[in-house]
């Protein structure tokens, strides 16, 4: 990825009368990159792509593609390509006849057009389908139809809203890494939008979550996941319990967190800025935890009796009734077949879980 940002967003806002769709939104992106905006319904998200496809106009803010102004261009003067989520194939048409219709407006001789779709056909590995209409393959294969017709014209910028969302989880799956090499293979831009935190974070380079119009924190995945920039992130990205805390002493880089939750004091990272007193949240994924049936010798442990249980096979999920009533939720990947034995409904169990995997939140 480049140094100077390919796209650039500069203070985006888009209102309907009074109501503030995207507030103030900037980001730079890569050339090259995937980038994701995640969020829930109404979040602004789509709305956001719909301004750098050119379909809406900001209310106030600037679009830098390229080094270009883009905030006033119209949609077709772009190069970007939106592929909607319905994919919008022509049902009368075939395989090949879809591919090839954006470049009916292109400066290009029939036999340019002919190698440029042969091109794209073999890019998406749908050569043998090309004589085919949508309703004659699948949900997939009808994807990537949508896809190679929109990297046909060459854009810039690919702009994909909720591309996997026709499709079954298994497909998707497929799909996604599908999406990736193609990606590669192209090095054009994608800006992904979606509501599905296991997409993104498959798909994505960077992922900028939304909530309300506003961007609450941008980085790569992993970032994003460990090292939430509040709650509402904290609580959109995977399985998270928190829980009202208090700082009682913080030494160096080591904080020792009253939890009334856990009826217990217990050690974590500490953050920039903490002191003894403040409030905070302290958070933490189920799979950081790890459960036992003896009790261990290590620095954060909790006791507790299994009071539900279930099996998925690869894994397991416990949820522990600790002495003050509170349910703490224990995720267990089940490594090994049979061996050691399990915990099961109404053990006794112990549960640890390391300083570094304590989220402490403010906000």
């Amino acid at each position: 990825m480049a140094d100077t940002p390919f796209l650039r967003i500069e203070g985006i806002t888009k209102r309907f009368g009074t109501f503030e769709a995207v507030r103030d939104v900037s980001l730079t992106i890569g050339k090259g990159e995937i980038f994701a905006l995640l969020g829930g319904s109404g979040c602004g998200k789509t709305t956001l792509l719909r301004m750098l496809a050119g379909f809406e106009t900001p209310t106030a803010g600037r679009i830098y593609l390229d080094g270009q102004d883009m905030t006033g261009v119209p949609p077709w003067e772009r190069p970007v390509h939106m592929m909607f989520q319905s994919y919008a194939l022509f049902p009368h048409m075939t395989v090949e006849k879809n591919v090839a219709y954006g470049l009916k407006f292109e400066d290009m001789t029939r036999a340019q057009r002919a190698d440029r779709v042969r091109e794209m056909l073999e890019l998406v590995q749908l050569t043998p389908f090309a004589a085919r209409k949508p309703h004659q393959i699948s949900g997939g294969q009808r994807q990537r139809v949508a896809l190679a017709r929109a990297l046909a014209r060459q854009p810039k910028l690919l702009l994909l809203d909720e591309p996997l969302a026709a499709l079954d989880k298994k497909l998707r799956e497929h799909t996604q890494f599908e999406l990736m090499s193609i990606q590669e293979r192209t090095g054009v831009t994608f800006i992904v939008v979606t509501h599905d935190q296991e997409e993104a974070m498959t798909l994505a380079d960077r992922i900028a979550v939304m909530d309300k119009g506003q961007v609450r924190q941008v980085g790569a995945p992993s970032d994003v996941y460990e090292h939430p920039s509040s709650r509402f992130v904290a609580n959109f990205l995977g399985s998270i319990s928190q829980y009202p805390a208090k700082v009682a002493e913080v030494t160096g880089g080591t904080a020792r967190i009253e939890v009334a939750a856990f009826g217990a004091t217990v050690t974590a990272q500490a953050i920039p800025g903490l002191v003894a007193g403040e409030e905070l949240t302290l958070a933490i994924r189920p799979e950081k935890l790890t459960i036992h049936r003896a009790a261990p010798e290590a620095e954060n442990v909790l006791q507790g009796e299994v009071k539900d249980l279930a099996y998925f096979g690869k894994d397991s999920l416990y949820r522990v009734t600790l002495p003050s009533g509170q349910l703490l939720s224990v995720h267990a990947v089940n490594a090994r077949r049979g061996g050691e034995a399990q915990p099961d409904w109404y053990d006794r169990v112990w549960i640890t879980f390391d300083p570094a995997s304590a989220i402490l939140l403010r906000d």
